[in-house]
């Protein structure tokens, strides 16, 4: 009985182990399950961690432990078995049973309702502390920041401006606008001034939860961190405050459609364009009213200053140049005080030297703009910026004649030629601009290009010119004279009293600066008398400007400055007379210009080793023969009368063949003996493809040569007066005319009655670059051309063209006229018109006092003046239309509006930006049909009564002159 009991425990428990290999397969499908669901969830987190900087939940980690657990016991059971040890399937069967319920409870559990991840420690997006958004431009800016975000065709934002200005401002409200945006994501790093690829790459992957190893080769972590921010969709790097350019795939930071977008804030707009940003965003400082809103924003929210204080916190925000770090700084310094006092010793500050202040403001301020001068690290660089503050507050020096004092001072020097010494000389002030430490801008008056200093730069500048050169600016506003000399230290290098109201001198001042080199007294506007002695105790004076003061003559004491290199006297409009200068053999540069000297100095043949020399507008009447062969390094020579100018002598005229001698020459301005010199001269230089390539070639019996500053830019420029320029019909007297130089620029013609048009003058076809034509008092001119298809370049190439008092002018061409004398002669004439590109490059066109011309230009004409931008009438007493067909009946409306109109197109001016038509009585129309003006921005007119303009009906009142702006094409009149 017990046996047979035992064998059906034996049968029922090989039936059992028989069933166990169910269950396990049954136990796998269920771990497949979740080992398919930990995948998943391993994934995620890559990801996650990837695109937003986060980590894994807490329960998530113990959850894929749990999983890694339980893998293993699972292997464990099926390893049981395999070994078919059916005496042990009951503990086995448990187990299965165990596992299975516990891997069904980790398949709930990995729904994780929650989410999978947490923000990553560090990492969580932070609102960076920043002000307010204070005036206009910020906005805009903001606003153009955000288009080029969401454009996909912009990878790359420069953002640059001056130290201070606000750029970092303006960048953590785009950061954090950034963070509270779904769509992107963003990582700040502010980049250190000890700059190295190794520790930028260090920062970025900092900021985005990368571990690269330190010992990594750079082109590994570069990979590394590249692969990382390919993955981060929308991902924005800002990287503030750069100096130093550097190529962003040695950093791992890829650009363009498949990379991140980078915006770099810096100083620098070098370092902008060398990263390839694809746009830049220059920020200014504030204006008046923002600066002052900024300032009392910062002061205090809702607080009145009393009527006393508020002129000088004013006066405190105007000091701060529109600098928001000034301005923030001063107020937060202002804040709480109410002793006037107090306020007015603030201002008194601001007036010295930013670092002389022991305060938050003075320190703060002097560091953020000193390392914008340090990070220039090139010597020369720094010396040309500082002594820049040797000019006057706000002061506005232009570029060249900046470039001349740099050239005085040797900050540039050893070049092959001025030429170049001039390219150094811009491109140094380039690279200031293009740093901040410099402003640039373009007078109204002429287009003069200018630079000048923020103020508190200035200031910085000034301070470190005292510490680090021994540079003293004198910034005390009412200097009326000469202090004690133990205002200064005996070791000054510089020292700079400009326009200041100097008047008294005493007679026996006889200053100590046994070191200095520089003495800058120019534009002392009431500096009479320098008394004799004033300069004997300045041994190394190498630079002296006195320039634009009122002395009558120069002091003896003049001629015992041994190491002289420039003598500055331009606009000393009462010196009339100069000292021997023999002994002054170090002198390099002399400038006479706009003085009542009538003699070339004595000893001026001694100075060999002068290499500029400007007598121009002078009362010198003649150059003795054989002076200036004898100064052989000149590479500068104005001797030209100032034109115009009462009581001016005739011109003083050199023979070309002394300037011929000076081989090292480089730009001469001056009058030619006769028009036999000039030719010798002309074709000398051409033969020899020598001569200066800057030259103002006069010949003519006086000095009242228009001001050719109309013509900015020329360089090369030939001006006739009353000569003979056009071939007699039996061509004896060829060799008597003009030969013009090929590269002439600039043509000025005055009083020359014997050419009917431009194409009489016969070697004008050989002058291919000329692109400027004057002519005025030129009674035989009946027009400028003489046909469509003459060969001159100037047809094509012209672009400004200044026609004065031609008494006998008809039409620009002469075809013009001709082709009114029949509908088949027009048709002709408008065909070889539209073959003939006609003053296509005409920019500028002035007409003054022309009385016979009636119509400038005919409708055909109208398609070639694409180009055309500025147009001026006045004084043509018979100019019926601007444009229109000539006819036998001028005076008729009826027959003018017969004309046939196939010589009439449709046409527009596209260029054209500015009108101007004065005193022409008999002006009824621009033309005949409409024309379109897509560009034009003002009309201005004065005396002209009979005016209909595009449909609008000119009106005389008291006024002399009607301002007509325009709005997409439509006039509409303003009164001025």
């Amino acid at each position: 009985m017990e046996y047979v009991k035992s064998t059906a425990k034996v049968v029922e428990g090989l039936k059992n182990f028989e069933g166990i290999d169910e269950k396990m397969e049954k136990l796998k499908r269920k771990f497949q399950h979740l080992k398919s669901r930990e995948e998943d969830v391993k994934e995620e987190l890559k990801y996650a961690e990837e695109l937003s900087l986060k980590k894994p939940r807490k329960v998530v980690e113990n959850w894929l432990t749990n999983v890694g657990n339980i893998k293993n016991s699972i292997e464990q059971i099926e390893e049981q078995v395999r070994e078919r040890r059916w005496f042990s399937y009951m503990p086995l069967e448990m187990e299965m049973g165990k596992l299975t319920e516990q891997v069904t409870e980790l398949i709930q559990q990995g729904g994780f309702p929650e989410g999978l991840t947490l923000q990553a420690h560090g990492n969580q997006p932070i609102e960076l502390i920043t002000t307010k958004l204070i005036g206009q431009m910020f906005h805009q800016h903001k606003a153009v920041i955000w288009k080029y975000l969401v454009r996909n065709n912009v990878s790359k934002l420069g953002v640059w401006g001056m130290g201070g200005v606000g750029k970092t401002t303006l960048l953590t409200h785009i950061h954090n606008e950034l963070n509270a945006h779904q769509q992107f994501s963003v990582s700040w790093v502010t980049v250190s001034q000890n700059f190295s690829i190794h520790k930028l790459q260090n920062d970025i992957a900092k900021t985005i939860g990368l571990q690269i190893e330190n010992n990594d080769d750079e082109r590994k972590r570069a990979a590394k961190l590249a692969q990382r921010l390919r993955n981060m969709k929308n991902f924005v790097l800002i990287l503030d405050d750069l100096w130093q350019d550097f190529q962003l795939e040695r950093v791992g930071i890829p650009s363009g459609r498949s990379g991140c977008k980078l915006i770099l804030t810096s100083r620098s707009l070098n370092v902008c364009r060398s990263i390839n940003c694809e746009e830049y965003i220059k920020v200014e400082p504030l204006s008046e009213n923002e600066a002052w809103e900024l300032f009392t924003e910062k002061l205090g929210h809702g607080r009145a200053l009393s009527p006393a204080i508020e002129p000088i916190a004013k006066s405190l925000t105007k000091k701060c140049s529109g600098l928001p770090l000034a301005i923030i700084s001063v107020a937060g310094s202002m804040r709480e005080v109410d002793d006037i006092s107090e306020w007015s010793d603030a201002l008194e500050k601001l007036k010295e030297s930013v670092a002389d202040h022991d305060d938050e403001m003075g320190i703060e301020v002097f560091k953020v703009l000193k390392y914008s001068y340090d990070q220039l690290k090139d010597p020369k660089l720094q010396q040309c910026f500082i002594y820049c503050s040797l000019f006057p507050e706000d002061f506005e020096v232009g570029r060249e004649m900046l470039i001349e004092y740099f050239i005085n001072e040797r900050f540039i020097d050893g070049l092959r030629s001025r030429q170049a010494e001039l390219n150094r000389g811009h491109t140094i002030l380039n690279k200031l601009e293009n740093v901040c430490l410099l402003e640039g801008g373009v007078s109204i008056y002429g287009g003069r290009k200018y630079v000048k200093m923020h103020d508190l730069v200035r200031s910085m500048a000034i301070q470190i010119g005292k510490e680090n050169f021994q540079y003293s600016v004198e910034t005390e506003e009412q200097l009326t004279e000469i202090l004690r000399e133990e205002k200064w230290a005996k070791d000054l290098t510089k020292l700079s009293l400009m326009k200041k109201d100097i008047s008294n001198i005493p007679s026996s001042a006889s200053p100590k600066f046994p070191r200095l080199t520089t003495l800058v007294l120019n534009d002392c506007g009431v500096l009479y008398i320098i008394p004799d002695c004033f300069f004997s105790r300045m041994p190394t004076l190498s630079v002296l400007n006195l320039s634009g003061t009122k002395i009558g003559n120069l002091p003896t004491s003049i001629c015992e400055l041994v190491n002289l290199t420039a003598l500055w006297l331009e606009g000393c409009s009462r010196l009339a007379y100069v000292p021997c200068l023999e002994n002054l053999k170090a002198l390099r540069r002399l400038n006479l210009r706009w003085t009542r000297i009538r003699e070339v100095p004595q000893g001026m043949e001694m100075l060999l080793n002068l290499r500029y020399l400007n007598l121009e507008e002078t009362l010198i009447e003649m150059i003795p023969d054989g002076i200036l062969p004898k100064l052989s390094c000149l590479q500068y020579l104005g001797i030209e009368n100032e034109i115009g100018r009462a009581g001016s002598s005739p011109p003083r005229k050199v023979r070309g063949e002394e300037i011929v001698k000076l081989r090292k020459l480089e730009t001469f301005k001056g009058y030619l003996y006769d028009m036999d010199d000039f030719n010798k001269y002309v074709r000398w230089r051409e033969n020899n493809r020598g001569g200066p390539n800057n030259y103002q070639l006069l010949v003519g019996p006086s000095s009242e040569f228009y001001r050719l500053s109309a013509f900015e830019g020329c360089t090369r420029s030939v001006c006739l007066q009353r000569c003979k320029i056009s071939k007699s019909k039996n061509g004896e007297d060829s060799d008597s005319l003009p030969v013009l130089p090929t590269d002439v620029q600039l043509l000025c013609i005055q009083d020359c009655n014997d050419a009917s048009s431009l194409c009489d003058i016969a070697s004008l076809k050989n002058a291919t670059q000329l692109s400027n034509c004057y002519i005025e008092r030129c009674q035989g001119m009946e027009h400028v051309v003489c046909c469509c298809s003459c060969n001159l370049p100037l047809i094509q190439s012209l672009v400004s063209l200044i026609l004065i008092e031609l008494w006998e002018l008809r039409a620009l061409n002469e075809r013009e006229i001709c082709c009114a004398s029949a509908s088949a002669s027009a048709s002709s004439s408008s065909s070889i018109l539209l073959q003939t590109p006609m003053f296509s490059s005409l920019q500028r066109l002035r007409i003054i006092g022309c009385p016979k011309i009636k119509r400038l230009f005919m409708p055909i004409l109208l398609p070639n003046l694409k180009n055309l931008v500025h147009l001026t009438v006045q004084l043509c007493e018979e100019m019926v239309e601007i444009t229109g067909e000539s006819s036998d009946e001028d005076e008729d409306d009826v027959n003018q509006e017969a004309v046939s109109t196939s010589c009439i197109i449709s046409a527009s001016l596209p260029k054209l930006s500015i009108l101007h038509f004065h005193d022409l009585p008999e002006l009824k129309r621009f033309c005949s049909k409409e024309i379109v003006f897509d560009s034009l921005k003002e009309i201005c007119i004065s005396r002209c009564p009979k005016l209909s303009f595009n449909g609008v009906q000119h009106v005389e009142t008291d006024y002399s002159k009607h301002i007509y702006s325009v709005v997409n094409s439509r006039i509409v009149e303003r009164i001025r």
